[in-house]
């Protein structure tokens, strides 16, 4: 797999190979869905909050004896059913939305986002950004520039959540330029996730050799040697058992 890296003059620079087990995946889109969920859920910070009928003030005294008055029995002034009562089955503040995700599975999940938007033609690669004032008008001439590229979008037709850049290393003054630009956002690519490319329409990766270094440490294979010196080890220590077990055998038997 090959893709044309740009400059940031919107002319082709190069090619790139691109690694198969990143932009090559199929489509899944209950795991795609599910770890979109819970990371939705463990960003999430609920605010509101009702009282029940024991956090409301007063209520402690009886409104009325329990016979004799003809009315309804009551017992708190408090309850749900009286006005400046508590709140029944209510939003709480306590409650917990968060969920447990797995490592290869956001891995996994990221890898097929990125593969589907490499396949919509929604992902380019870009050999460097320079801006060396930071100035705004500095990124708008970049992506007027890039605006040229078949396929990239430009920022002026989409409101919200048009490019999502993402750079190899921190530059402050390419993340300063672009800040002032609302529907375009400039992040270093360690932060990128699955949640963030389903929300971003196109994603452009500067200097695509270093930034996509960062997704080999998503990837934990063990190599071949370590799993040899492993089961050396595992066989040491099965032997030891089997030796100290093998007297009490032994014993056993004498008996």
């Amino acid at each position: 797999m090959e893709a044309k890296i740009y400059n940031q003059e919107g002319k082709e620079a190069g090619s790139f190979t691109l690694p198969e087990n990143i932009f090559g995946l199929p489509w899944n889109a209950d795991l795609v869905h599910q770890v979109a969920v819970s990371m939705a859920g463990n960003a999430r910070n609920p605010i509101a909050h009702a009282k029940t009928r024991a956090e409301v003030r007063g209520g402690g005294k009886k409104p009325w004896k329990q016979k004799g008055t003809g009315r309804a029995r009551h017992g708190s002034t408090r309850s749900p059913i009286w006005v400046g009562g508590g709140v029944a089955h209510g939003p709480r503040n306590d409650r917990d939305f968060s969920r447990k995700i797995n490592k290869k599975m956001k891995a996994k999940a990221l890898f097929t986002v990125l593969s589907q938007k490499f396949r919509d033609n929604e992902i380019f690669f870009i050999d460097s950004v320079n801006l060396k004032d930071g100035k705004t008008k500095e990124a708008v001439l970049v992506l007027k520039n890039l605006a040229k590229v078949s396929g990239f979008p430009s920022i002026e037709k989409k409101k919200k959540n048009a490019l999502y850049l993402a750079l190899p290393t921190h530059d402050k003054s390419v993340i300063r330029g672009m800040s002032n630009i609302g529907n375009v956002s400039a992040q270093e690519a360690r932060n990128i996730n699955p949640l963030v490319l389903l929300q971003y329409k196109t994603v452009a990766f500067v200097n695509p050799e270093e930034s996509l270094k960062i997704f080999g440490l998503k990837e934990k294979n063990v190599p071949a040697e370590n799993k040899t010196v492993s089961k050396e080890k595992v066989s040491k220590k099965v032997s030891k058992v089997t030796k100290k077990a093998s007297p009490k055998k032994a014993k056993a038997t004498s008996k």
